[in-house]
């Protein structure tokens, strides 16, 4: 039997814009199970960044529930939304976002600073984060001496390093050229294959078609959710 990971109910988030009210999402419904690869694609303005927000723990929503791990997230406070981040979810961001004065080992060892373990056990965790990024051996180095593919799976190896139940990719190729883009979605699905839990959120739906499902968003609504296979096959019709 899978087991849901994320399970999201009616989720509303509403915001006022002068006198408008703005439904950045609209009543979204989605479970996503244990080890599975899922892209939300949608075009700016859709509503998948503001899910991409909820699901992270990075925002709460206006109603609704958010059930992560079987956790209740959608009414925590601050503090409870900053533990559960660095405790279950790794981020993987389009920028990177690396500290430019830190080696790579200290960018990864982060997530594992602020889960308050002891200095020896951060280091060897991120040392083993880098090997399998295949970056170990240029641990004292500095983000800038990097190509922008090193960076992004410097930002993969943070991500792991403090073994989450999710990893959520936040436009993860949007900064890359096309073949480091290729060598980076092929790590992603390497990760999936080891059973780890991917949410990726894109705009592009060549991306999108990476994964093993697609969420589609569109005016804050899901309009699609299925297999990749039928989404391929409607993009190709033009819908």
């Amino acid at each position: 039997m899978a087991e849901p990971l994320i399970e999201l109910k009616d989720i509303y988030k509403i915001y006022q814009m002068g006198t408008e009210e703005v439904r950045a999402n609209d009543g979204i419904t989605l479970t996503i199970d244990r080890g599975e690869f899922v892209a939300i694609v949608g075009k700016s303005g859709s509503g998948k960044s503001t899910l991409m927000n909820i699901i992270g723990a990075l925002d709460v929503p206006t109603s609704g529930s958010y059930l992560l791990g079987g956790e209740d997230v959608d009414q925590m406070s601050d503090d409870q939304l900053a533990e559960i981040r660095n405790r279950m979810i790794g981020f993987i961001f389009q920028q990177y976002n690396l500290l430019p004065k830190s080696n790579l080992l200290e960018n990864v060892e982060l997530p594992l600073l602020y889960a308050k373990l002891p200095k020896e056990e951060r280091q060897e965790r991120a040392m083993q984060s880098l090997e399998r990024v295949g970056l170990a051996e240029k641990w004292k180095n500095h983000p800038g001496q990097l190509s922008g593919g090193q960076q992004q799976r410097v930002s993969i190896a943070r991500a792991l390093a403090g073994n989450p139940s999710l990893i959520l990719a936040d436009e993860p190729t949007g900064a890359l050229d096309s073949k480091t883009s290729r060598d980076v979605l092929d790590f992603l699905k390497e990760l999936n294959n080891e059973g780890n839990t991917i949410v990726m959120i894109t705009h592009d739906s060549s991306v999108a078609k990476e994964a093993r499902r697609v969420v589609r968003i569109h005016d804050g609504k899901i309009n699609f959710n299925g297999d990749v296979n039928d989404y391929a096959a409607i993009i190709q019709a033009g819908n």
